[in-house]
């Protein structure tokens, strides 16, 4: 923090009296609901004063507690705030008892400001359209061969990218690739738009995305702010800066919207409207609901959270843990090479094509190295839930109606009596059978894609983008970090980014 700028340090000032003061006669109130009604609730872990200090650092803070308590509650001026990481208590609210844990209005106001209605968002009518119309869209074969095709072409892109800094051994930020390529597909696949951000030709598409990852921040900053209604209203800090980003982002998704529709109302080619019927969701809803351009903005953004942010920070952290563990890198590297039978990659196109459905298939282990990244690094590291009603969740404790009840993948991720004494290693052979055969976990256990009715509708998508981007990069090249004794570590933002970039250095791997 600057504490040459008065404003931050009498902000903290202030949260640190509010809170006091709120811990103190919250406490109070605690305790004189307890004896009137003898409920039984979770311990008290801290307040949202101790989540602003720790904000850089917060899924290690929640960690430590979580490790401590398993289930406890931060105090909050507005209402009690529940971080679990117990399977149990996870289950009970994802699935037993959805219907009493949904998002809620406080988080719909913490989120609709980038966000807006999209399915992330809300509840009831308006979540229950969005997903029947995006699950229909995801089980389609269709979607599947052509989301195939445009992840084997950018990952054949972003390999020659790779190639040439290997040829000239310079330190790239993998991450920043991952980022560009990623969003390259899901605009593709989703909106049938060429961004072509990867190479770099496309300046709005660069300057969305850096006010896209900024709004991202600013809005997840909001959950520790307690003055963040008061910055907004007067247009200053974290809120002004979140203006002018979210600005920049609608520009853009605006005008990507007009386009789509202009395209769609003067193509007169039947088979090409066809196509875009078949291929692009974002066409998909234009058919089946009314063209309102904000309706269509938030559908458009919630899709990219899903589809650039996940992957690309997921890809990210696999990359890291590869060059902490290069053994694990050999590993994966001898299963692509038997699974593809090809030791020579010549073409780095020819060789994306050539990963199969039955290809991918094959690759357990890969797929195991993948799914234990996401354990350790999930890229959505925390998901709140707001509780309807009072309710007594499998633990025996007592929730209370507006409590904000929180399950914690990053946590949980981490804790012993989850996944045994080894549960902070890498470990990707957790993941598979004697015959070294993938076995999932629960997903209340294992809750990287959530679970219940919420569950993520493009986890086998993910699965299928992150194992061709893997399958083909670590086939082709040895992956390196630039520097082993820099510290690593995640953005707080809404999805787990690597803080600063990945900067990694590339060889080409050498064929036998």
């Amino acid at each position: 923090m600057d504490l040459s700028n008065p404003v931050p340090l009498v902000a903290l000032v202030l949260n640190l009296v509010l809170t006091l003061f709120t811990v103190k006669f919250l406490t109070a109130k605690l305790r004189e609901r307890q004896r009137k009604n003898k409920a039984k609730y979770h311990p008290v872990g801290g307040t949202v004063l101790n989540q602003l200090l720790s904000f850089k650092r917060l899924h290690h803070y929640m960690t430590d507690l979580a490790g401590k308590y398993r289930t406890y509650r931060l105090l909050s001026p507005f209402r009690n705030e529940i971080y679990t990481s117990e399977p149990d208590n996870v289950e009970y609210i994802l699935k037993t008892n959805f219907q009493n844990y949904g998002k809620g209005e406080y988080n719909y106001s913490l989120l609709k400001g980038l966000l807006g209605d999209g399915i992330f968002t809300v509840d009831g009518d308006k979540w229950r359209q969005q997903r029947k119309v995006s699950s229909y869209e995801f089980s389609t074969k269709v979607l599947r061969d052509f989301s195939s095709v445009v992840f084997r072409e950018n990952a054949a892109k972003l390999a020659t990218i790779v190639s040439e800094a290997a040829n000239s051994n310079e330190i790239m930020d993998i991450q920043d690739l991952f980022m560009k390529s990623t969003l390259d597909s899901i605009f593709k696949v989703a909106f049938g738009v060429e961004l072509d951000s990867m190479c770099g030709s496309n300046l709005e598409g660069k300057e969305f995305t850096v006010a896209f990852d900024d709004s991202s921040a600013a809005i997840l900053f909001r959950y520790v702010d307690i003055f963040w209604k008061i910055k907004r209203f007067l247009n200053i800090g974290s809120e002004a800066k979140l203006k002018k980003s979210i600005e920049v982002v609608d520009n853009f998704v605006y005008k990507l919207i007009h386009n789509k529709i202009e395209q769609m109302r003067n193509s007169k080619d039947e088979s090409s409207i066809m196509k875009m019927k078949k291929e692009d969701i974002l066409s998909r809803f234009l058919q089946v609901t009314d063209t309102d351009p904000t309706y269509l903005r938030d559908i458009i953004l919630n899709f990219i959270i899903a589809g650039k942010d996940t992957t690309a920070a997921t890809l990210s952290w696999f990359i890291y843990m590869l060059c902490k563990h290069p053994d694990v890198q050999e590993k994966v590297a001898q299963q692509v090479k038997e699974a593809t039978d090809m030791k020579e990659v010549k073409d780095y196109a020819e060789f994306a094509a050539i990963l199969s459905e039955e290809a991918l298939g094959k690759m357990h282990y890969l797929h195991a190295a993948i799914t234990e990244t996401l354990r350790l690094y999930p890229a959505v590291p925390v998901d709140a839930k707001i509780c309807f009603s009072d309710d007594t969740l499998p633990d025996g404790f007592s929730v209370r109606k507006g409590d904000m009840v929180c399950y914690q993948p990053y946590a949980m991720g981490r804790m012993k009596f989850i996944w045994g004494d080894d549960a902070e290693e890498f470990r990707p052979e957790r993941w598979l059978d004697e015959d070294g055969m993938f076995q999932p976990e629960s997903p209340f256990k294992f809750t990287a894609f959530q679970a219940g009715p919420r569950i993520c509708l493009g986890k086998e998508f993910a699965y299928r983008q992150m194992k061709i981007f893997s399958a083909v990069l670590v086939h082709c090249f040895v992956f390196k970090l630039s520097d082993e004794n820099k510290s690593v570590t995640y953005r707080t933002m809404i999805n787990l980014h690597v803080d600063g970039g990945l900067h990694v250095r590339a060889f080409h791997r050498c064929q036998t």
